[in-house]
């Protein structure tokens, strides 16, 4: 039995010597990621638009630092001291609707900048903790949170109003029995007796009298939370409703994970996620009618289909299903600017819909203006989550809405009329569309699209009611861009396949060519000449043409061999034009194809990019069409590249390396070997924010659950078999190979051994530990792939 259990620091053996030598290894490769170069992120613009700030490393740090360049000194990069990044930060910083005004909290005082002038006001001082300073319909006044309370400040009269009265905790209970009575006898008697007391009182109660006769009443109403938790508190623009949400924690069990290096030297627990199948957390929402002193619920049992249930409920007939309100998350409300209208957002917790709605904030009605019911779930670009998000907001005319939505098969930017109910497509076609905004004119909208090819990203202008879009970058690739204040100029984070990010500043204008500002690329790495992997598409047994990159060996020195990669997340594209979250791995792609081997890196049906029938193209069945990709793959590189059936091998993390132990058990003739690494083996051990997306939960759908975890394919092992998990991995937890590998063990399996890294999380940190375990995948593949099987 070729069974066994690697620790480290344990070292390999050298791997056996390949047909072909690489300039590269994986001991280079794997080095701390510095050996590359340095690289530019999260950028931004001062407020002049005159300098990009943006996180560097040109002096080693420990870190990432900020940095600046001024556009009039483009070729000088220079560190931004702490003092000045302090001055930078302003916080709790907002802006009225035309953006000429500003107000942020400084120490303990509000300050007004008025951005045309050039002048700074301190308007008030608060000694206790604000949130959520903003301009108010009417821009003389500001509202702010402190305490659990809303408060609105008058600039003209510089006066500062208390509007709520929420209180956290329970109402007291009146003064009972004989302590009233008590009391009301001893104020009896004084007045009784002390005439000089009897007069003040008198006095003070006529005083009382008097004040009340020349001002408006104030109310006593108090509003006790009652053990709840209130969050979210935020007052409506015009001043007329304060709204909150009522957030209800479940109890749900989490799991454990060993620490067994814990610096203490003792075994330390780490406390982390619960199991697929969780009870939801529970989200309403309040409504505070200030002008009626009351406080009501947002009500939700109207909604369209709030009863319905799934499709897949017809898979188990001998089931009873309970008619019943499924379970919701609230999110919002969402104020129109005038303060007049509000949204709400709703999904169900089983995530198969999710529901635009107006809310009635005289009553708390939900009337509902768009539905997107999805029998698999509701995702995708700008669509949000569980918990809401995604793109949603209101016109400047507040009257029309805007959101993102699938309803067409890929994910395009919408408008919804509030009081006709007209809903009009801005975007169409086959492509998505990211992050859109509305210009400061509040005449246009820039968006960011896939509309040139699934594998590039475009900058875009379009009139705000709709119209034709303006292509504004041009640089094939990844044009991340970062809009300055003045909108003349753009921040360009760019790449390419094989060029890694770098800071680029165009005008904002089609056609305008892009200046280039930094060049970090170091002399080591651009010492190899790293390869542009082909886009190509193959056909699948359904007919779907699958992409994928691939990376050809020199003709010379072509092995026969071929490996397959097979990225993580599921939901995650990388055929594409820029450069690789999956860097290493790509370098590692690079020495195999040194070496004589063909790869192939697959965006399987799950992948992003592509629309939402490739995104749900695994609903209750990993391992379906997701794997037989990988299948049609290898048959694609032994028909096109001539690729010896019998030399594929397979591998990849997490969602890969769960794909991988799909292979071996249930193809082991397509793949010979595979590497399977911090992979998912029984999917009712995973996270219920995923997991119960794709296959419901186990209780109520356990058919998606046995024919998608590879524990109960395992019988089916033929090929050889590396698998490969940190021991601190909080996402996937050692667990699931622990079990497997008992699993293996039962059924007397052989050529299979565990690799496993005690230091490491699901994302490996140290350099030693990617340069094991890649020296493993490597040996297996040179080993198994390239000799012939004794």
């Amino acid at each position: 039995m070729q069974r066994k259990i690697f620790f480290l620091p344990v070292l390999l053996c050298i791997f056996a010597s390949a047909q072909a030598q690489s300039y590269l290894s994986v001991d280079y490769i794997m080095r701390d990621p510095k050996w590359m170069g340095i690289f530019p992120s999260a950028p931004y613009w001062s407020e002049d638009s005159k300098q990009i700030f943006f996180r560097y490393n040109l002096e080693n740090d420990p870190a990432d630092s900020l940095y600046k360049i001024d556009l009039a000194k483009p070729n000088q990069i220079s560190k931004v001291h702490w003092s000045e990044e302090k001055i930078l930060r302003k916080d709790l910083a907002t802006f009225n609707r035309d953006e000429s005004l500003r107000i942020y909290k400084e120490k303990t005082s509000i300050q007004l900048e008025d951005r045309r002038k050039g002048t700074k006001t301190t308007l008030f001082e608060w000694f206790d903790p604000i949130s959520n300073l903003q301009f108010m319909a009417n821009e003389n006044l500001i509202s702010f949170n402190s305490g659990s309370n809303c408060y609105i400040f008058d600039r003209s009269s510089k006066n500062i109003r208390k509007v709520t009265s929420i209180v956290n905790g329970s109402k007291p209970s009146s003064p009972a029995g004989n302590a009233g009575a008590k009391v009301s006898f001893l104020e009896s008697e004084n007045l009784a007796l002390l005439q000089v007391v009897r007069d003040r009182k008198n006095a003070q109660n006529q005083s009382q009298k008097y004040r009340e006769s020349v001002r408006e009443k104030t109310s006593d109403f108090v509003f006790y939370t009652e053990g709840k938790n209130l969050s979210n508190l935020q007052l409506s623009p015009d001043g007329s409703f304060a709204t909150f949400s009522v957030f209800t924690p479940a109890s749900n069990k989490n799991t454990k994970v060993p620490d067994y290096t814990a610096a203490s030297g003792y075994t330390e627990d780490l406390n982390t996620r619960p199991k697929v199948g969780t009870q939801p957390n529970k989200v309403i929402i309040g409504i505070y009618d200030l002008k009626k002193d009351t406080v009501y619920y947002v009500t939700t049992s109207n909604l369209p289909g709030i009863k319905d249930l799934p499709d897949y409920v017809k898979d188990y007939p001998e089931k009873t299903w309970e008619e019943k309100e499924r379970d919701l998350t609230l999110s919002g409300p969402y104020f129109s600017p005038d303060g007049k209208r509000a949204i709400v957002q709703v999904r169900s917790f089983d995530n198969k819909d999710r529901w635009i709605t107006e809310l009635n904030l005289t009553s708390g009605e939900l009337k509902t203006l768009d539905r997107q019911r999805d029998e698999a779930w509701v995702a995708g670009p700008g669509i949000g989550g569980s918990f809401g998000g995604g793109t949603l907001g209101w016109l400047p005319d507040s009257r029309h809405i805007y959101f993102q939505s699938e309803s067409t098969g890929y994910s395009h930017l919408y408008l919804l009329d509030v009081l006709t109910g007209e809903k009009k497509a801005l975007t169409s076609g086959k492509y998505e569309v990211f992050d859109p905004k509305i210009s400061k004119d509040k005449k246009s909208w820039y968006l960011t699209t896939s509309e040139v090819d699934p594998g590039e990203r475009h900058f875009y202008r379009m009139p705000l009611m709709g119209g034709k879009m303006e292509k504004i970058t041009s640089m094939t690739g990844n044009n991340e861009v970062v809009l300055s204040p003045d909108e003349k100029q753009l921040a360009i984070l760019y790449s390419y396949s094989n060029i890694p990010t770098e800071l680029y500043v165009q005008e904002n204008r089609a056609g305008a060519a892009p200046k280039q500002l930094t060049s970090g690329q170091s002399a080591e790495f651009k010492a190899y000449s790293w390869r542009d992997p082909q886009l190509v598409r193959f056909p699948a047994q359904d007919g779907a043409q699958v992409p994928a990159r691939l990376y050809l060996p020199d003709p010379a020195k072509k092995n026969g061999a071929a490996v397959i990669f097979v990225h993580g997340a599921g939901y995650l594209q990388n055929v594409h034009k820029w450069w690789s979250t999956y860097f290493r791995e790509y370098m590692f792609h690079n020495l195999l194809a040194d070496l004589g081997y063909t790869v192939l890196d697959i965006d399987y049906r799950a992948s992003a990019g592509y629309g939402r029938d490739w995104r749900t193209g695994i609903y209750r069945h990993m391992g379906g069409k997701d794997l037989s990709d990988q299948v049609d793959g290898a048959k694609y590189l032994v028909s096109a590249h001539g690729v010896d059936t019998g030399k594929i091998g397979i591998y990849g993390g997490s969602y890969g390396g769960f794909i991988t132990l799909m292979a071996l058990f249930n193809h082991g003739d397509v793949f010979k070997s595979g590497a399977a690494l911090r992979s998912v083996t029984d999917w009712a051990h995973y996270n219920h924010g995923y997991t119960a997306n794709i296959l419901n939960t186990p209780e109520e759908d356990p058919i998606a659950y046995r024919r998608s975890s590879p524990i109960y394919f395992a019988e089916g092992l033929q090929g050889n078999l590396l698998i490969a998990h940190g021991m601190l991995d909080v996402n996937v937890h050692f667990q699931d190979v622990v079990r497997l590998a008992q699993r293996l063990i039962e059924l007397g399996k052989d050529h299979w051994e565990m690799a496993v890294y005690p230091v490491e999380d699901h994302g490996f940190v140290e350099p030693s530990s990617w340069a094991d375990e890649y020296k493993r995948i490597l040996k297996l593949f040179n080993t198994t792939l390239l000799e012939e099987s004794k």
